[in-house]
């Protein structure tokens, strides 16, 4: 008989719930965010930007969503550079959050204190998805802690992740340029952060399945052989 099959520890079951935690928010927040304003207006109408559900009916989901991918990321552990790259992502999620972008606010009621904040949030979020990136190009394609390396199959995803966010910030950055009659009626900067945001939690989802069975399998632990894992 096999034997039976041994269980995560404690440590790899945190870490993939958060990894989990994380990427579940993120492919949930622009799916929930656009119909929840469908539903609260009974009408179909596309903001400009992600961002820019903060001003309405949304706000509390769009904050709450980001302060909690935040406390995620603030409180993920696995080694020194994720550590790190996901405090700093941390509390740039929670800035975004708490500062607002002046995008879809009511034209009378901006003021210069509000652009000001408007251009924390942009180059918040910027600084966010470029970290976001790099631990798709980076971290997640790096061996485990005992040396063994993910899959090609895996890395091949995670650099398709990481290369999509970092192509959605291009594209976006080049869209916000584009004359406003042309950006309310494509909406690039909206779908750029719409496919950022997939991609960055399909990663983070994909990266805490590959960490339970490694720890299922035993990979995690240094007095055993590591087996050819395919993530």
């Amino acid at each position: 008989m096999d034997p039976e099959p041994r269980k995560p520890s404690q440590d790899a079951a945190t870490v993939r719930h958060l990894r989990l935690g994380i990427g579940s928010v993120g492919i949930a927040l622009p799916v929930v965010l656009m119909v929840g304003h469908l539903v609260a207006t009974r009408r179909l109408t596309l903001l400009d930007s992600l961002s820019g559900y903060y001003h309405t009916e949304l706000r509390d989901v769009f904050v709450g969503a980001l302060c909690a991918i935040g406390v995620f990321l603030i409180n993920y552990r696995y080694r020194r550079p994720d550590d790190l790259l996901g405090t700093l992502a941390g509390v740039l999620a929670i800035v975004v959050a708490l500062f607002p972008t002046t995008v879809g606010a009511a034209a009378h009621t901006v003021s210069s204190g509000d652009r000001a904040v408007g251009v924390v949030h942009q180059a918040a979020a910027a600084a966010l998805f470029v970290l976001l990136a790099l631990f798709c190009l980076v971290l997640f394609t790096r061996p485990d802690r005992i040396g063994v390396p993910p899959g090609r199959a895996a890395v091949r995803f995670y650099r398709i992740c990481g290369g999509l966010i970092l192509l959605a910030i291009v594209l976006a950055l080049a869209g916000s340029q584009l004359p406003a009659e042309v950006r309310h009626t494509l909406k690039p900067v909206l779908w750029c952060e719409t496919v950022a945001v997939f991609a960055f939690g399909a990663a983070w989802v994909a990266k805490s399945d590959a960490l339970f069975r490694a720890a299922g399998d035993g990979s995690e632990d240094p007095g055993e052989a590591p087996r050819d894992l395919v993530a």
